[in-house]
């Protein structure tokens, strides 16, 4: 699918060949044959813009090119073709309920592997199993809410590019590596090398997450590895980590959901980072 940079103010027939070629978008194996992928709505968007040879083609309907000029502006300025489209167009591209106005058609931009971890990163998030795209890119916003420095999918995991999962990375997916379809004995073993301490995070783990704070063993790099939201991480994955490490229930609930264990878990490696003097700061003013 080749995708003009010029810019066309015209407004844009739903028969047209760049709507039909949006559309097919949706569907994975048009995503990995084109290695585009579908971002929906002003943070999407305006987050793609940011990067560079990302955003390509942009669907506005009038109203949202008028409330969101500075987003077109700034896709018109990073080469992305502009096409002015009726809220019906718009509509059938994308693949929410409530479509916001703006659609960007952007280029694959994962990371492989071997940058990730030529750069030693000292946090990273590793999806093993993880088939729910939106708790995939709801990890993917946590971990960058964190301040990691990678994420890994292991090629059991959800596609990267599923529409749910960009629209729960909340444009995340645009700010940090992103390594996807690495077989997870691949990603443990060169993340140890790396130098990496790997840390499963499961229900029935036999370290303590509270423990392991006070013991001050996580103020180096850290590998987190999360799995699959029903039935968690095979006794085989599990075997690969230095500990296997459960958050805390100090209340009632059964469990907690994998998003929110992730966050706890990438929060605490945070925290005990910073402590020791090893981790980037995330606090904008």
């Amino acid at each position: 699918m080749s995708m003009p940079s010029a810019a066309a103010p015209d407004l844009i027939s739903p028969r047209s060949p760049r709507v039909t070629a949006a559309r097919r978008l949706a569907k994975r194996n048009f995503r990995g044959k084109e290695r585009l992928f579908l971002a929906e709505g002003p943070q999407a968007v305006r987050e793609a813009g940011t990067r560079p040879d990302t955003l390509v083609e942009l669907f506005a309907t009038v109203e949202a090119a008028e409330r969101y000029a500075d987003i077109v502006g700034r896709a018109r300025e990073v080469g992305a073709r502009i096409h002015l489209a009726s809220e019906q167009v718009v509509a059938d591209i994308s693949t929410t309920v409530t479509p916001q106005g703006l659609v960007g058609v952007c280029r694959f931009l994962d990371t492989p592997f071997e940058e990730i971890l030529a750069a030693r990163p000292r946090l990273v998030a590793v999806l093993a199993h993880v088939r729910d795209p939106g708790n995939a890119g709801t990890v993917l916003r946590c971990a960058d809410a964190a301040g990691a420095e990678a994420v890994v999918l292991t090629d059991a995991s959800v596609d990267l590019y599923n529409p749910k999962a960009v629209r729960a990375s909340v444009g995340s997916l645009f700010h940090l590596p992103v390594a996807v379809g690495v077989p997870v004995e691949r990603a443990v073993a060169g993340l140890k090398e790396a130098g990496a301490r790997i840390l499963a995070a499961d229900g029935a783990g036999t370290d303590d997450l509270d423990d392991e704070l006070d013991k001050g063993t996580m103020g180096g790099p850290t590998a987190w590895v999360f799995g699959n939201e029903a039935w968690g991480l095979p006794e085989e994955t599990r075997a690969l980590a230095d500990a296997v490490v459960r958050v805390p229930i100090h209340g009632k609930a059964e469990s907690l959901n994998l998003a929110t264990a992730a966050a706890v878990c990438l929060y605490a490696s945070a925290r005990a980072q910073r402590a020791s003097g090893g981790c980037r700061s995330v606090t904008h003013s």
